[in-house]
């Protein structure tokens, strides 16, 4: 699985107009299953992020969990992650299959919030407007596959 992190002060998503998920300070987190990947690849990115020290301690280093510091996350599927860019139009073929895809984004959602992270999700394969405050601003790229 890949996920884009990004150390938030508030985030939302929102589909129709309608907000349908929402976090206050944590991570806005982008996942994307790729085909092959299972249960084990969801529940490894999600122990691995909640571990991730990536807030500031006392002195300003980065040195904290997300569990440490009492923050949320925010979870939405992003297909878009498994772009080949060999060409000029980007191709999606190494992504897991959408009904895959689906059950992992789900999966690594409860692998999160079984971590003790407030976990909230978008809707799988919806057409979503994300907002967020980026803070730092840190942003991390993770794949399982060199986990």
């Amino acid at each position: 699985m890949r996920a884009v992190l990004q150390r938030v002060t508030r985030a939302q998503v929102s589909v129709d107009g309608k907000v349908v998920g929402r976090c206050g300070p944590g991570l806005m987190i982008l996942v994307c299953a790729m085909a092959g990947d299972a249960e084990a690849e969801a529940a490894r990115l999600a122990a691995k992020i909640a571990k991730m020290r990536i807030f500031k301690d006392d002195q300003g280093k980065m040195n904290l969990s997300i569990r440490d510091v009492g923050g949320a996350a925010l979870v939405i599927s992003q297909f878009t992650l498994a772009a080949d860019l060999r060409g000029n139009r980007p191709g999606f073929s190494t992504a897991a299959p959408p009904e895959t895809g689906k059950r992992l984004y789900e999966s690594f959602a409860a692998a999160l919030a079984a971590e003790g992270i407030p976990v909230e999700t978008g809707i799988f394969g919806a057409d979503m407007a994300v907002e967020l405050v980026n803070d730092g601003p840190v942003t991390i790229w993770i794949d399982t596959a060199t986990l």
